[in-house]
């Protein structure tokens, strides 16, 4: 992004922080400009890099505070687009590590018993104090990344990660399993 266009793109953003509607908009359609490209170059398929550009304009409005004023507005702007689509790739990698590539679809949970150890595991997971069970479901179950569940309950990335830690080690208790899973 060239100086000028950042230095305009700072101002608006300065504007919007201060309650100017008109200049938020001005500010997110000018962001998406330079973003969209930006994804193009690094991801191969449109449509996957206009959801990490709409992820990015939620992270964006939800940090449009922590903007510094006088700063540049692209570094951050770029900063912000770059862990949102590291969330993305991240999210693929544990999904494909999961799936069988060319094999059809398991009948739904429903149609189908689960097996005794995911049974089991659900069954320790229900038996978790509340928020220890719903990071470990955000994390595991809708594959939300630490921060976005920080940011959720308003936690530090670590207290998040101590939560999780501490789930997955009463639940190994309650399933008599081990840490390596024996």
């Amino acid at each position: 992004m060239d100086p000028a266009h950042d230095h305009d793109l700072a101002a608006l953003l300065a504007l919007a922080q201060e309650g100017d509607r008109q200049a938020y908009e001005r500010f997110l359609l000018g962001a998406c400009e330079v973003l969209r490209p930006f994804l193009a170059r690094r991801m191969r398929e449109a449509e996957l890099a206009e959801d990490v550009l709409q992820e990015t304009l939620l992270a964006v409005h939800r940090a449009r505070h922590t903007h510094l004023r006088g700063r540049p507005v692209g570094p951050w702007l770029y900063t912000i687009c770059e862990h949102r689509m590291a969330d993305f790739f991240r999210r693929r990698r544990r999904i494909a590590r999961v799936e069988v590539p060319g094999a059809e679809a398991p009948p739904p949970e429903g149609d189908q018993p689960p097996t005794a150890r995911r049974q089991a595991a659900l069954d320790a997971l229900e038996r978790l104090p509340g928020r220890q069970r719903r990071v470990i479901e955000l994390l595991k179950l809708h594959d939300l990344s630490v921060r976005e569940i920080a940011d959720r309950f308003g936690m530090s990335e670590s207290a998040v990660k101590v939560t999780a830690f501490r789930g997955y080690q009463a639940m190994r208790k309650m399933m008599g399993v081990n840490r390596h899973g024996d």
